[in-house]
Formats: C-alpha cells, structure tokens, sequence
C-alpha cells in the first residue's frame, strides 16, 4: 500500500508556534484532532508549553483551577528532595508535577500542506480534573455540529470531556463522558440504531491489557452498553497497547476504523479494523500488519518518545483519498494521503478475516 507522506512535513515543530505567554516556550506540537470546516482544513492540535527554569533549576506551569492563571514554580537541582525519574515529570517530596502544561491550539489550511496557527490557544485547561493539562482531541462532526472530545488529566486520574461548537469561535464545555482513567475516546459520525457510538479505552490494573472498547448513548453524555472490542495480540506488532483513533469512516463494506498500536519496544504503529456497520462491536477484518510505521527521522527521533506515529485526526476530501494528521516522535505534526480503496485491500490482503 502506499503511503504518501506531505511535502511540507513536519508541518509544525515547537519552533513554529507562538507561546501564550513570554515566560515559557514550546515542547512539543503534536496529535491533531482534523476536520472540514468553511472550505478549509482544520486541525486541533495538542500544544504543550514548558517553563524556563533560571539556572540550576527545574521549572513547571502550574495551573490553578480556582482562579484559572499559571503560575511558574521552580525547585533546585540540588533539592535533595527533588526526584527526576522522566523528561515529562518530576517529583518533589513525593508529590508529581509535569515539565509541561497542554492546551489545545487551532491551525487551518486551504491545500493540506501549508497552514496558519492561530498565536494563542483555542481551548484552555478549566477546573480541577484538567488542571495538569488537556490532550489529544478528536473531531466528529454530526449534522453541523462539530463534536470535540480530549484527554484531561489531574491529579484525580486522566478522564476525556467533552465540547461541541458550531464554529469553532464558541465552544460549550459538556463535561466528563467517561471517568478515570480511560483515553483513546473515538465517536461515531451518526447513530447506530437509534443510538450514538464511540470508542474507549479503560485502563486495566488487575487483569487485562489496554484495549479498544466500545459503548452508546442517547445523549451523548451518558454512556452504556459497553463490549469489548480488540486488544493487543501477543506476537505480533500491537503486543503490548492498542487504542482507538479518529472517528471512523463508513464504507459498503462496512465502518473503517484507525487504531494506533505499540509493542514491547513502545514503537507505536498505525493499523485498521472493518466493524459491522449494525453492530460495530463485530470485527469483520484487523491488519495483520501495520500500514504506517516510523521510517522519517521526525518519527523516529522525537520529544518525550521516539519511534511514533500517533493518528488521531482525519479528514475525507471525497476524491477518493484520506488524509491522515499525526503526531510523529510525540514531538511534531505531520500529515500523509492514501487512498480509502488501498486500506480496504489491505484489509483482504492481510486481515484476519475476509472482508
């Protein structure tokens, strides 16, 4: 199968986009919620911004749920009570903080390869369960209204919320759609008898792996009906983590859905699913392979993890192609085209199961 990296790639590395405020500087812009919308692409992307610490320092943004400012606080390097275990947090006397603070940031385009960011952020952290930052937003659109959900993290747990807007300047915050700790939230483009769909992941602690879940609503805030979809294959490319991407895409054949994957290396790979178009829970066919692996140096040289392509926004022109926009090295973002009819036969071609 052929995929078609964009030209213009990285479309945007920490270098391209403007801080919020002059006390910090940019780590990474990457994993892209992408839609169509007024003629023009539109990317959410995830933008997370670091405090310059003075010298022999390490520095974090705080943010403050009471009063929603940031505050910059710094801890010595030689703070016997200072623990760095990870470039994304620290400890000090016990308690966590991350080196970086995300909030999400629109850029749009006319072509795909060239576009504008806006200089401030779009959606900013609120209240206390997004008061260590807000990730990796996924964009539905369902009759005209455009259906935003992301990652927040706290020190309640990691839980994904939900906003809808009509034009992208208005946003209405609904809350919690589903409580800790669960990511990967993926909804559906229209209902499914009588009822909306997403995808889910929960996290697993006693038994179990990190796996692709389905569940339905009325009302798309309520959530229910909950079954398993897939999780990771021992063996195989997507042993040790799965999770869903992008909303998926209704084809005859049935609903085509993304799913990044890691193996026991955190490499993270793209692959695909078919589901039946009444019951998405059925999986009719799964990539036996990957169909988009690192192979660039900005996808195999990264930020906080190197060897990434993470996928969570796609936009279908209606020429025949998709194009997919993802974080690569959990640094920068990138986009790629391949044509819908190739990744259904790469479904025949490898998948577990005939199409």
């Amino acid at each position: 199968m052929q995929i078609e990296r964009l030209p213009t790639n990285p479309l945007f590395t920490p270098a391209d986009i403007k801080p919020s405020r002059p006390d910090v500087e940019i780590m990474c812009a990457f994993n892209p919620g992408a839609t169509l919308y007024g003629g023009k692409r539109l990317l959410l992307l995830r933008v997370a911004e670091m405090a310059t610490p003075d010298k022999g320092c390490v520095a974090t943004p705080i943010f403050d749920p009471e009063t929603g400012e940031v505050h910059i606080q710094q801890f010595r390097k030689d703070d016997p009570d200072l623990e760095l275990p990870d470039p994304r947090f620290f400890k000090h006397k016990g308690k966590i903080y991350l080196t970086s603070l995300s909030h999400l940031r629109i850029a749009t385009s006319d072509d795909g390869l060239n576009f504008t960011i806006d200089d401030q952020p779009s959606i900013f952290p609120v209240g206390h369960y997004e008061a260590f930052g807000i990730e990796d937003a996924r964009i539905t659109e369902i009759e005209g209204t455009y259906y935003i959900n992301y990652t927040a993290a706290s020190d309640f747990g990691v839980v994904t919320s939900l906003i809808t807007t009509t034009d992208f300047k208005n946003f209405k915050r609904k809350g919690i759609i589903f409580g800790p700790d669960n990511k990967d939230v993926a909804l559906f483009p229209e209902k499914i008898n009588g009822r909306y769909q997403a995808f889910h992941r929960p996290a697993v602690v006693h038994t179990g792996k990190p796996s692709i879940w389905t569940a339905s609503s009325t009302d798309m805030l309520d959530w229910g009906r909950h079954e398993y979809i897939i999780g990771p294959r021992s063996g195989h490319w997507d042993c040790e983590r799965v999770g869903a991407g992008s909303a998926p895409i209704k084809t005859p054949e049935g609903w085509l859905a993304f799913y990044h994957a890691a193996d026991y290396d955190t490499r993270y790979c793209l692959g695909i699913l078919l589901l039946d178009l009444d019951k998405p829970s059925k999986v009719l066919a799964r990539s036996e392979k990957p169909f988009f692996i690192p192979e660039t140096s900005y996808e195999c040289e990264g930020g906080f993890m190197p060897n990434v392509v993470f996928h969570n926004g796609t936009i279908v022109p209606g020429d025949g192609s998709v194009e997919l926009y993802y974080g690569g090295g959990d640094l920068v973002t990138c986009g790629a085209r391949v044509q819908l009819s190739d990744l259904l036969n790469h479904l025949k071609i490898s998948g577990e199961n005939e199409i």
